[in-house]
């Protein structure tokens, strides 16, 4: 008999596991489920306590016994508890939603919003919209009457809700929209939380707009979903504690910085303490056959910088990693916003004179060439960083000093 877990179609990037062991429930597990599948588990009562997600939430909601009130004024379940025989089903994405507008400031009173999406997570939106008093609530769906060809009608919209995939890892990078369209915005909401932070919330971002992606709501909902599964309360403040928790065991931690200051050997150092796998760029490069020397002199810098981009998009789009970059990889734009959307960004300093040259094109210039890079790149270093840290100790000392100060300041980066 299954005890606790999440069933849905694909899980295997799903955080619901680490969050509900966060939670103290170690018999959580995961469970991806064919349709047929999931009718028979629900059809078999053969568990104790389930979280239902896409695309069976309105599923759950029909094979249920008892319907909770709001899962009613939704029309989908997401949590399901099994009392001695009998199906009960909530709606802990109401909470989690309220929970991550209040947490990211987006006030929806009185504002005209745009929903993506016609699922479940858009059932959840547009019941905590008519709740909050938006003035409009209008679902853009790809057959609806409001769809992708005529949504720019709606450049008034003040909020806008993705509750779609689009941008969900792998496909890392994609927008639903261009906000350059809407001027009246106040708001934007991604329900995606892998990556961390999505195209259009780095977007988002950019432009000062109050943003979030959907964590703190998957948080916020499993808390409430344990509180059914165990008939328990559980304080707000918990919710922040384990998404604080969450999200420094998920994030990549990725380091940025002048060519030799020490990324490659204190990354490593950091990886070996926190038991994470450490992964280099430029090592991803060199994979084609050639050194880095050997690649500008072969090809150019623009060729290497290509190469260079393919890999920071293919690393930075997965979890729980240190990850060294080049020291001219934060040149372009693409490659800050890459290694932002699911890490947080280490800025590596360190005096100029202890720089190493060795096998850098770049640095070969001696300590005016170094100098010249600096001036280009430090201002660019620095507002890419989320911290800052001056290597003025050893590799261990550095990447212990390192860890207290992730752990001080995680939960005010995002």
């Amino acid at each position: 008999m299954i005890q606790y877990g999440l069933c849905g179609r694909t899980l295997k990037h799903s955080y619901s596991k680490i969050i509900h062991e966060l939670l103290g429930n170690e018999q959580y597990n995961l469970y991806s489920l064919e349709k047929d599948e999931f009718y028979e588990l629900m059809e078999s009562k053969g568990f104790k306590a389930l979280n239902v997600t896409i695309p069976y939430k309105t599923d759950a909601y029909n094979l249920c016994d008892v319907v909770s009130e709001e899962a009613k004024n939704i029309g989908s379940v997401n949590t399901v508890v099994n009392k001695d025989g009998k199906l009960y089903g909530y709606n802990t994405d109401y909470a989690g939603f309220v929970y991550m507008l209040k947490r990211a400031k987006i006030d929806i009173k009185g504002k005209k919003v745009l929903i993506f999406g016609s699922g479940g997570t858009s059932l959840t939106a547009r019941a905590v919209c008519k709740a909050e008093g938006a003035r409009q609530c209008i679902v853009v769906s790809r057959k609806g009457q409001v769809n992708y060809d005529n949504v720019y009608l709606h450049s008034d919209a003040e909020i806008i809700i993705n509750t779609t995939p689009v941008g969900m890892y792998p496909d890392n990078g994609r927008k639903i929209i261009e906000l350059s369209k809407f001027p009246d915005l106040t708001g934007v909401v991604d329900v995606i939380y892998n990556p961390l932070k999505t195209a259009l919330v780095l977007e988002a971002q950019k432009r000062g707009l109050p943003c979030t992606t959907g964590l703190s709501m998957l948080v916020a909902q499993a808390v409430r979903a344990h509180e059914y599964f165990f008939d328990v309360k559980i304080e707000d403040c918990v919710i922040e504690d384990v998404l604080v928790k969450c999200m420094k065991k998920i994030l990549n931690v990725v380091f940025v910085g002048m060519p030799g200051c020490g990324k490659t050997s204190v990354g490593k150092e950091y990886a070996r303490i926190t038991g994470r796998s450490f992964l280099d760029t430029d090592v991803f490069v060199e994979q084609c056959g050639m050194s880095i020397p050997e690649i500008f002199e072969k090809y150019s810098e623009e060729y290497f910088r290509d190469k260079e981009t393919q890999a920071i998009e293919m690393l930075c789009a997965l979890s729980e990693k240190v990850i060294a970059t080049g020291g001219g990889a934060v040149k372009r734009e693409k490659n800050i916003e890459l290694i932002k959307q699911n890490g947080i960004v280490v800025y590596l300093k360190r005096e100029l004179e202890k720089l190493s040259t060795d096998c850098r094109p770049l640095s070969a210039g001696g300590y005016d060439k170094i100098l010249e890079l600096y001036e280009q790149r430090h201002e660019i270093y620095e507002n890419a960083a989320d911290i800052i840290i001056e290597t003025h100790e050893d590799v261990a000392e550095c990447a212990q000093r390192l860890y207290r100060m992730i752990d001080e300041k995680l939960p005010t980066l995002f």
